[in-house]
């Protein structure tokens, strides 16, 4: 059974830093991503990482703010998110899929999510 946990969400000032885990049990996969929805928008891709090379792309928005790494030791993703804005504020998920996609119709595994709001 496959499980995704994150971790690591909260509230931060403005120019601040995060840094978001999400943990994954049952199986690795091609592609873990991260996505994040605001309160009345859609679902946003933030990025995704290649499990096996570590190669990783980003959404414009965050591109030179956020990276995304792993450990495959501890079969975990993480999303380190520096010089943070208030409209970083939303639910953080994370994903996994076998493509390397932005489009969140081809993941198929979700965590949970966890909340960052950024404060101005």
């Amino acid at each position: 059974q496959v499980q995704l946990v994150e971790s690591g969400g909260g509230l931060v000032q403005a120019g601040g830093s995060l840094r978001l885990s999400c943990a994954a049990s049952g199986r690795t996969f091609n592609t873990m991503g991260w996505f994040r929805q605001a309160p009345g928008k859609e679902r946003e891709f933030v990025g995704w990482i290649k499990w096996s090379s570590s190669y990783a792309y980003y959404a414009d928005s965050v591109k030179g703010r956020f990276t995304i790494s792993r450990d495959i030791a501890k079969n975990t993703v993480y999303l380190q998110m520096n010089s943070l804005k208030p409209e970083d504020t939303a639910v953080y998920y994370c994903a996994a899929s076998i493509f390397a996609t932005t489009d969140s119709h081809d993941y198929n595994y979700w965590g949970q999510g966890t909340q960052v709001t950024v404060s101005s």
